[in-house]
């Protein structure tokens, strides 16, 4: 039986004791809330029975860059301390934008997990459908985990460099159209304005409506008018690697296929003068 991309905070509701299910809250704060204490706002109140998948902690401590993939090795250990069974059906939800829970979707369906639902709405839905939260921490035992990592859905920059060139793939940008068009400054210090020559801006906002995907034709329409092809390989890239996780869920639901994520992203295309940018 296939797990659906998304499950609606009802289903949820109802089972939430079932022993075969497992929720995770995957929140994290955007680019310029870094103030923001994740793990207090969890403890201050979240789904009955969910973990904390953080997601700035379980990305790659060693890297100079936010957000890289750990090694699997260190994830399943990880995944295992945080007590996630990958046999079970995982539940991920985030604050209600649909901006980090595709990222942890991502991570944990790269990493083998085979079972792995967003809650529709997140936890604004959740809320917004009078159930209950709880606070504190939650009482686990230790997990079961073993990384059986997909490295084909990932690319690095001389990927990219290269589909960029010889346009073997299409680059596309999640990032909001005014940091594309070197309209706006990054949020984060020391990275050039504008984007990948030949990149293809769709900014997942667009894809978004009250922290769910939009519907398949709508979905459709904003590719077809950003220029996207479904029959050419696409690289999905945005600042950190977090929202472009938002295109490569979007186009999994569409059936799309060889869709990859562009890890690094412009966190590190955009700190290098060495490579090329547009608008120039």
């Amino acid at each position: 039986m296939t797990t659906a991309f998304f499950v609606a905070a009802d289903w949820l509701a109802e089972h939430i004791d079932d022993p075969e299910i497992q929720i995770l809250d995957a929140r994290m704060a955007p680019p310029g809330q870094e103030h923001r204490d994740m793990a207090g706002e969890y403890r201050a109140g979240h789904i009955p029975g969910a973990l904390f998948f953080d997601i700035e902690a379980l990305s790659d401590r060693a890297s100079p860059l936010p957000h890289m993939m750990p090694r699997p090795e260190a994830f399943a250990v990880a995944m295992r301390e945080l007590g996630v069974r990958q046999d079970k059906h995982l539940v991920i939800y985030d604050e209600g934008n649909l901006f980090s829970a595709p990222r942890a979707w991502w991570m944990l369906r790269t990493f083998g997990a085979e079972k792995v639902s967003i809650l529709a709405g997140g936890l604004a839905g959740w809320q917004r459908d009078e159930w209950l939260l709880r606070e504190g921490e939650e009482a686990h035992e230790g997990g079961e985990f073993e990384a059986k990592f997909t490295p084909q859905a990932v690319v690095r920059l001389t990927d990219v460099l290269l589909a960029s060139h010889e346009k073997t793939a299409q680059i596309v940008d999640a990032r909001p159209a005014a940091r594309f068009n070197a309209q706006a400054d990054e949020p984060r210090p020391g990275l050039r304005r504008g984007h990948i020559p030949g990149a293809l801006n769709v900014p997942w906002t667009e894809l978004v409506y009250e922290g769910e995907l939009k519907t398949t034709d709508e979905l459709n329409e904003v590719f077809f008018s950003h220029g996207v092809s479904f029959d050419r390989p696409i690289i999905a890239s945005c600042g950190s690697g977090v929202t472009a996780a938002v295109v490569v869920l979007a186009l999994a639901t569409l059936d799309v296929p060889d869709v990859t994520l562009y890890d690094g992203a412009w966190s590190e295309w955009g700190a290098r003068t060495d490579l090329p940018v547009e608008p120039a």
